[in-house]
C-alpha cells in the first residue's frame, strides 16, 4: 500500500553518525531514509540579553535547505533577503523542542547554539533536525561536562520527533515525500525518551480526522519516538 512497501507501523531505516565536522562542539549526520540533516551544536559563553545576570542557560536552533536540497534548485534565502515563514517556524520548534528537555540552571549562563542543514530532503526534516540537534546537543554537553565547566548534567531527556499521518485511508509511521504530498492527515509529533509530550503539529490537509483517528497516530508516534531514543544513546555511547 506504501509506495516504499513500508508496513504502516515501520520506520524508514535510520542512521546517526558522529562527530563529522571538525570545528563544533557537537555535530552528527542524520540519514531517516533518504532525508539526511547535518546538526551542528555551538557553545557560546554568553546569553540572549534577557538572561543575563539570571543564571539561566539558553538553547536555540537555525534551520535551513541547500538549494538543491529537493528536486529542483530553491534560491537560498540569503540572496533574498529574509527567512521564508516556514524556515522561520520551524527553527523555532527545534529550538523549543530541544529546550523542553534542558534544565538550563544546570547549564549555567551559556548559549548552545544548533544548526540543522538539511542536504537532502524526503519529507520529515523538522523531524529528523530535532532527533539529529538533540545528539549534537548531547555531544557539546559532554564537552562541557568532561572540562568541569559544569557540575551536573543538564540534559534530562532526550527529545526526538517523528511524523505520522493518514495516507489511503490509513494511519502511518514517518512519512516519505510521496506520502507526506498526498496524506489527508498529516501530523509532527515531539516527545522525550520517556514519552512525555512536548509539542503536537496536527492538521487536516484532504480529510478531517476523528479522536481513534488521533489515537492510532499517537500510538504509532510513540512506538517511532522509542526507536529514534534508541537510535539516539547508541549514538552517543
Amino acid at each position: 500500500m506504501r509506495p516504499s512497501g513500508r508496513q504502516t507501523d515501520e520506520m524508514r531505516s535510520v542512521s546517526i553518525e558522529t562527530n563529522v565536522t571538525r570545528h563544533a562542539e557537537g555535530s552528527c549526520l542524520i540519514k531517516m531514509g533518504e532525508t539526511h540533516v547535518l546538526c551542528t551544536a555551538s557553545l557560546e559563553s554568553r546569553v540572549p540579553p534577557f538572561l543575563r545576570n539570571t543564571g539561566l542557560g539558553w538553547v536555540t536552533a537555525e534551520y535551513g535547505m541547500l538549494p538543491r536540497a529537493t528536486h529542483t534548485r530553491m534560491r537560498r534565502e540569503a540572496a533574498q533577503g529574509k527567512q521564508s515563514g516556514r524556515t522561520q517556524e520551524i527553527q523555532r520548534l527545534i529550538g523549543r523542542s530541544l529546550r523542553a528537555g534542558v534544565d538550563r540552571s544546570a547549564l549555567g549562563e551559556r548559549q548552545i547554539t544548533v544548526d540543522c542543514d538539511v542536504i537532502q530532503a524526503d519529507g520529515g526534516t523538522r523531524c529528523a533536525a530535532i532527533t539529529g540537534g538533540w545528539v549534537a546537543l548531547r555531544l557539546a554537553v559532554n564537552k562541557l561536562l568532561k572540562a568541569g565547566d559544569i557540575v551536573s548534567d543538564p540534559l534530562i531527556d532526550p527529545v526526538s520527533a517523528i511524523s505520522c499521518g493518514i495516507y489511503a485511508g490509513q494511519p502511518v509511521l514517518d512519512l516519505d515525500y510521496p506520502e507526506d504530498s498526498e496524506a489527508g492527515v498529516d501530523g509532527n509529533f515531539v516527545m522525550t525518551g520517556s514519552g512525555k509530550l512536548i509539542e503536537i503539529q496536527m492538521s487536516a490537509e484532504g480529510s478531517t480526522f476523528s479522536r481513534d483517528q488521533m489515537n492510532q497516530l499517537m500510538d504509532l508516534a510513540e512506538k517511532g519516538v522509542a526507536e529514534l531514543t534508541a537510535a539516539q544513546l547508541a549514538a552517543v555511547k
